[in-house]
């Protein structure tokens, strides 16, 4: 198997992966705040004791300045879980994740907005296309809040995650691996306020849900993404990357009977085009200037993808 190959595979396998975490989200029972926070502790638990008998530790790269970014990055990103999971209970999984999807065109315009950089005629024009598709894929009625509310979460969630992404795009020289666990780890005391221990007396089962989020979608997805990125061009990254919310419309469908309306299937193929072709626009200006390229628009997980 090439070395293409086999990033191919496990990036695959990582975004199938991702596609289940809806699933995982709402069958552990415990709300938003409970769900991230168990997920960082559990998520930190396994990153680190990865990266520990990998070795990664040693000559780490972590200057005080870098770990600053990468704790502010993480604090973006916990909050974008916590956004992501509020508009799983606010709406469908499928109708979330397809929205949460217009990542790549939040974050070219808080490019433009503030690194001052000039949006081209062609980025304008896909940005149109995918609000389009946004509109047709929220089927904005006025009398039906609870969209209209899942909708918003999942547009802030994917701010967040822009957000993130501008910041920890400046973490060089460290290993994605000691980013992520950096920002599960600044994650334990920014959302212990937030969360209601008391409220997880009863949950039973619900814990293998909330151990799987950290150690199978926090642990083992990071491990097949991080090893997949070293081996695949952006552009291929950005095409796999859709692997992930249609597997989670499939999940949603499976296993709660959601699926979106017709109209609203028009949508999806509008915002998969337009960020289709905003990621291998970014992915061709790197190549040309000679940047580390962009990671693909990550599934509620930290930047560096």
């Amino acid at each position: 198997m090439t070395s293409e190959n086999k990033g191919t595979a496990q990036l695959t396998a990582a975004m199938v992966l991702s596609g289940t975490l809806g699933i995982f989200v709402v069958e552990s029972g415990a709300s938003a705040f409970n769900v991230v926070f168990f997920r960082v502790l559990f998520g930190a638990i396994a990153l680190g004791g990865y990266a520990f008998a990998r070795g990664y530790f040693r000559g780490h790269g972590l200057t005080p300045k870098k770990l600053g970014l990468a704790a502010l990055g993480g604090a973006f990103i916990v909050f974008n879980w916590v956004f992501l999971f509020k508009a799983y209970e606010a709406t469908s999984i499928s109708l979330a994740t397809v929205v949460y999807h217009t990542q790549p065109f939040l974050l070219v315009l808080l490019s433009a907005v503030i690194f001052r950089e000039r949006l081209t005629r062609h980025q304008l024009l896909w940005l149109a296309t995918a609000f389009a598709g946004l509109v047709l894929v929220s089927g904005v009625r006025p009398g039906d809040l609870g969209s209209l509310t899942g909708v918003g979460f999942a547009l802030i969630a994917a701010l967040l995650y822009g957000l993130s992404t501008l910041v920890t795009k400046r973490v060089t020289g460290v290993r994605p691996h000691l980013i992520a666990l950096v920002q599960v780890l600044v994650g334990i005391p920014l959302l212990l306020p937030f969360a209601d221990l008391g409220a997880m007396s009863g949950t039973g089962a619900g814990w293998g849900w909330l151990v799987g989020l950290g150690v199978i979608h926090t642990g083992l997805m990071y491990v097949l993404m991080y090893a997949a990125y070293a081996k695949l061009p952006t552009a291929k990254i950005a095409v796999l990357a859709f692997t992930y919310p249609a597997v989670a419309m499939v999940a949603d469908w499976a296993v709660y009977g959601h699926h979106i309306g017709l109209v609203q299937a028009l949508g999806v193929p509008l915002i998969v085009l337009a960020s289709l072709k905003v990621n291998r626009a970014k992915s061709a200006r790197a190549r040309v200037s000679s940047r580390t390229p962009l990671p693909a628009p990550a599934p509620a997980v930290p930047t560096g993808r």
